[in-house]
């Protein structure tokens, strides 16, 4: 990218320059990577520092572990942002001016004075906002372009329309520096879009905290970049709320959260947890894949009374009777005793595995009367000889017979989520319809698919945990520690006596450790520590509240899912990102009212990104020909620029090498391409492509990646394969021939579908192409 007004010699930072304002920009730019290089310094050696500190007393580890956390953050931060630190400038009509950057840095002065402005401050939004029809007070708005750091450009938008000042870098647009952008090479990994914020999206992006707020965008709008600047905002504006609770990001599989991962680090924030629904439960990873009737059927809202029917037969009846030997007598329990403790049992509505302490009870109960009948039964009035010691005894006893809980192991047995609904898909039959079971059945040893997942938290809920052994065994080292604890001082105090016995009383009366703490408080200092940040901790801990939620490709989920998300949501505190006309999961729900409905009925907020910033106007007038054939009305994203290269449609019938020849084709000189292509050719194919990766985790660095339609969701590249599209549904062949932002074409043996086979599309009004978007 360039500018008439830029000339610059050398290649570093310290270079001579001939144009005095970017002299002046490098110059701030070389004092504000010294006071960065100056606070990193500092901050690593107070790490260092606290970390030696060892043993300490109790007030001052926790002091500690606070700065270590603290400290440890803004290294990170420092570390992440050290590219494109500052990358604007705006200067007020008052002669006052403010460097806007991904992070806040102050000088090391009395002042604080702050040298560059996070560009999530209240002082920078009319770097984002101001127009020259409504400025907000500015005079100029700079963009710096940088490499490392060296300042390579500089793009001036002139906002006071009276001032007559020039620098020779004035953009008359104002959109060079957003065009460069869209047009830059794509290298596998998402970019923050800091520098280039359109007014839209900054209202979204600031938006408050509260609720459930929706956005809307079709493909190319940049609903995901503005659902993690979202992230990065609440962070900055809300940090003491959300830096405990953690904010969780939510995307559509792997391929996804490895794409965006650089996002948040780059704006200077790591402590978000990033994963997909088959991540959501710890211990589990899905690592399968279900056919589309089976995901769909394991999605359904109904699931949940299908499992909580599916416990409640755990709970079962003798049949007809359970016969206990105890102290040379048989004890039976039948079909009317059991039901009256479970009956008894579930009227306290507790979880499954929570409630077995009230049924075990019960049936001690029950069966200490028996015996306390049989053996204590006066024989000539019928009275009970027994006291209130006797039946404690006969209880105790009962308690130590193993045929006793075994009887209550059959009766209400202990139950994991992972074994209880690895069972129900194993034997579905009963619980939903033979066309379903069908569907769903599988083996009990199979791995655990997306779907599998809301399943296992759902059984989670329903079952609770019994924690009365680990209670038990907590308490137990807890009392082993406070006994060593109280050895330590014993030794302690007797040294000291035997130290002063020859003393003089005055002497020994120098306070020695067991003056000044007791055993509990000294087991206290030893015990072990949680060091892990917020998001570490939630991701281990299913019932975690999360501060914030943010949810990409949330048409695609299922009432299942949603579920899952929601109690990790207490309270309602969601960002939702998507677009219903790219729903292609069978389970999904699509409409965003469908969705909330359950949990907020209509009280959220609802917004839509109209302009597509991603696809050129003639991919996006293939792409929308294929939508309006099966829906007339539909009406895409506007497109804010034109390529000039239209999508090409070729036929042929020999599918890999037609693929092989078109890849060397379209590969970019630089940046990536994506061959999209059904599941079932990937073998294939792939062996006709060297260097390409794939599979369910691909490495979207590469040159060349071959995906399937659905991995595809939420990418782009420079270049777009399209192979055998008449494979796809309309909503996966939408997304597929919208992931590319310079050129595309489509490959197939068979038929097109018609909206391909009526060749080249255009627009639904005849207009041009659309050009740039003013900001």
């Amino acid at each position: 990218m360039s500018n008439s007004g830029s000339n610059t010699e050398g290649s570093t930072a310290g270079a001579v320059f001939t144009d005095d304002e970017l002299r002046l920009e490098q110059e701030f730019i070389d004092g504000l990577y010294a006071r960065v290089d100056a606070l990193r310094g500092v901050t690593e050696v107070s790490v260092t520092d606290a970390l030696a500190q060892g043993n300490t007393p109790m007030q001052a580890r926790l002091e500690r572990d606070v700065l270590v956390a603290e400290r440890s953050g803004l290294l990170a931060a420092l570390n992440a942002v050290d590219e494109s630190l500052c990358f604007g400038r705006i200067d007020l009509t008052s002669g006052v001016s403010h460097h806007i950057g991904r992070i806040g840095i102050r000088a090391d002065d009395t002042e604080h004075t702050p040298i560059l402005i996070d560009w999530r401050a209240q002082v920078a939004r009319p770097f984002y906002l101001a127009t020259g029809h409504t400025p907000m007070g500015l005079r100029r708005r700079r963009h710096l372009t940088t490499d490392g750091r060296r300042v390579t450009d500089l793009h001036d938008e002139l906002l006071d329309l009276g001032d007559a000042t020039r620098t020779g870098h004035e953009d008359p647009t104002g959109d060079a520096v957003l065009l460069a952008a869209l047009n830059s090479a794509r290298t596998g990994r998402m970019s923050d879009i800091v520098q280039t914020i359109q007014a839209e999206q900054d209202r979204i992006i600031r938006a408050p905290h509260r609720g459930v707020l929706v956005v809307e965008g079709g493909p190319g709008t940049g609903k995901t970049a503005v659902a993690l600047h979202r992230a990065a905002f609440l962070l900055y504006e809300y940090r003491e709320l959300l830096a405990k609770r953690a904010v969780l990001i939510v995307g559509p599989n792997p391929a996804f959260l490895g794409y965006i991962g650089e996002v948040l680090p780059s704006l200077g924030e790591t402590g978000v947890l990033l994963a997909t629904v088959g991540e959501l439960f710890p211990g589990v990873k899905a690592t399968a894949a279900d056919n589309p009737r089976a995901s769909a059927v394991k999605g359904r809202a109904e699931m949940a009374e299908v499992l909580a029917e599916v416990v409640r037969d755990r709970q079962a009846l003798p049949d007809p009777v359970i016969t206990i030997e105890h102290d040379r007598d048989v004890l039976m329990l039948d079909d009317g005793l059991v039901r009256v403790a479970r009956d008894r049992t579930r009227e306290a509505k507790l979880p499954h595995n929570v409630a077995r302490e009230y049924f075990e009870g019960h049936i001690l109960n029950t069966l200490t009367d028996m015996v306390a009948e049989r053996i204590g039964t006066d024989p000539f009035d019928g009275s009970n000889l027994l006291d209130a010691a006797d039946i404690t005894q006969i209880r105790d006893e009962l308690a130590e017979n193993r045929e006793v809980w075994s009887a209550i192991d059959r009766l209400w047995p202990r139950l994991t989520p992972q074994r209880l609904v690895a069972d129900f898909l194993a034997e579905p039959e009963g619980y939903v319809s033979a066309e379903d079971a069908a569907a769903i059945r599988r083996p009990v040893t199979r791995a655990w698919t997306t779907a599998d997942v809301p399943l296992l938290d759902e059984a989670a809920e329903l079952l609770g945990e019994d924690d009365r052994l680990a209670r038990a065994l907590a308490d137990r080292e807890r009392n082993t520690q406070v006994a060593y604890a109280q050895g330590v001082l014993d030794v302690s105090y007797a040294s000291r006596t035997y130290e002063f016995e020859d003393k003089d009383e005055e002497d020994s009366e120098v306070l020695s450790a067991h003056h000044i703490i007791d055993a509990e408080r000294f087991a206290e200092r030893h015990e072990e520590e949680d060091h892990r940040s917020a998001a570490e901790r939630a991701a281990a801990d299913r019932t975690w509240a999360f501060g914030h939620i943010i949810v990409d490709e949330a048409q695609e989920l299922s009432p299942m899912a949603w579920r899952l998300l929601m109690r990790r949501s207490p309270t309602r505190s969601m960002t939702l990102v998507g677009d219903p006309a790219q729903t292609a999961e069978a389970a999904g729900v699509g409409s965003w009212e469908e969705i909330l409905a359950p949990y907020v009925q209509d009280r959220f907020d609802h917004t839509r990104l109209a302009v597509n910033y991603r696809t050129p106007s003639e991919i996006m007038d293939m792409a929308a020909a294929v939508v309006r054939a099966e829906r007339p009305g539909f009406e895409p994203p506007s497109s804010v620029r034109s390529t000039g290269v239209r999508p090409w449609v070729r036929a042929t019938d020999d599918l890999p090498s037609a693929v092989a020849e078109a890849v060397a084709e379209l590969t970019p000189a630089e940046g990536r391409l994506a061959v999209i292509a059904p599941r079932e050719l990937h073998r294939k194919l792939a062996a006709r492509l060297d260097g390409v990766t794939a599979g369910a985790e691909p490495d979207l660095t590469h040159t060349v990646v071959l995906l399937d339609p659905r991995q595809s969701k939420g990418l782009e590249f420079d270049s777009v394969l399209v192979v055998e599209p008449a494979r796809y549904g309309t909503s996966d062949l939408y997304v597929a021939l919208t992931r590319a932002t310079q050129r595309l074409g489509v490959l197939h043996t068979g038929e097109l579908p018609k909206a391909l086979a009526d060749g080249e599309p255009h627009p639904a009004d005849g207009t041009p192409a659309p050009g740039i978007t003013k900001r």
